[in-house]
């Protein structure tokens, strides 16, 4: 049995331009046949992976003729970073993104659950150096939209989980009634409730006045004042995917600066952390505006 990829074996870059010749991307792409090869080949993989791929390279071209070749293309294209393909993708994409987003979180999370896909579709981490979009997972089988769609759908219910990682989800019986927004019952009756707002709020303030002025300025853009993406780009001189992965970098590591003060100064378990959290999703108190000062 070889170990190499059945479909480095059998796509090749005659099939790759065939699929672009179907997509007509635009030329501002610059988007070539060995540009797209790499993504032919992981679909192809995907498609057989529970069986030998057929020796006959029409039933190959049969299937990529199935493919979704302009919404590959695209993809393709903003996953390797092209500026003209990320905005035609932020024109389409985005008023569905955020329609679908308040479809499924509701419209008080919808904002930041469509806006953080930004970031992770532009790639916010690096593997052997080479930046890791998430685009490069889709394999052209659906339409871009309805990938998207999957994709916000899981991050809601990962984040439902993470909130809730000491509550079974699936048995959860209200779990079909926005789990959530339903806090835990000893949330109300905590004496210590007061106590562990106060000192979230005293260390997210310190971990606040550490970050570099540009990055505290996105955040008060974002969180104080509302502005979009496009807006806080307009005003930052930044790509609107680059104004979500930086926010998204920056929203990680004021978490983990929190926590590890919270276990350092605090001496909180992971439970205390937790209930830092509940309390704070459950009534947050805490002037953003005044933390972030995004005037100054």
């Amino acid at each position: 049995m070889p170990t190499t990829s059945p479909a480095k074996q059998i796509v090749s870059l005659e099939m790759a331009q065939a699929l672009l010749h179907k997509a007509a991307p635009p030329a501002e792409w610059q988007l070539t046949p060995e540009q797209i090869q790499p993504t032919l080949e992981r679909s192809v993989a995907h498609r057989f992976a529970n069986a030998a791929p057929p020796d006959d390279p029409l039933a190959i071209q049969n299937y990529l003729d199935s493919l979704q070749a302009a919404d590959l293309a695209l993809a393709c294209a903003c996953s390797d970073g092209n500026s003209a393909a990320w905005d035609l993708f932020v024109a389409r994409y985005r008023p569905e993104l955020y329609r679908a987003a308040r479809a499924i979180a509701g419209e008080s999370s919808a904002r930041e659950l469509a806006d953080s896909l930004y970031a992770e579709l532009y790639g916010l981490r690096e593997v052997a150096g080479q930046r890791k979009s998430l685009f490069d997972y889709f394999l052209g089988r659906s339409k871009l939209t309805t990938w998207l769609h999957a994709i916000l759908a899981q991050r809601h219910v990962d984040g439902i989980r993470r909130a809730r990682r000491t509550e079974s989800l699936d048995d959860d019986e209200n779990s079909q009634n926005r789990p959530e927004l339903a806090a835990p019952a000893h949330l109300a009756s905590d004496p210590e409730r007061e106590r562990y707002l106060v000192m979230l709020q005293a260390v997210l303030q310190s971990v606040l006045a550490t970050l570099e002025p540009r990055d505290r300025l996105r955040l008060a853009y974002y969180y104080a004042e509302g502005l979009t993406l496009a807006q806080i780009g307009k005003l930052t001189a930044e790509h609107e995917a680059t104004v979500s992965r930086k926010l998204e970098r920056t929203r990680r590591e004021v978490r983990k600066q929190v926590e590890a003060a919270l276990r350092r100064e605090k001496k909180l378990s992971d439970a205390q952390l937790q209930l830092c959290y509940d309390y704070a999703r459950e009534e947050w108190p805490f002037d953003l505006t005044r933390a972030l000062s995004a005037r100054e």
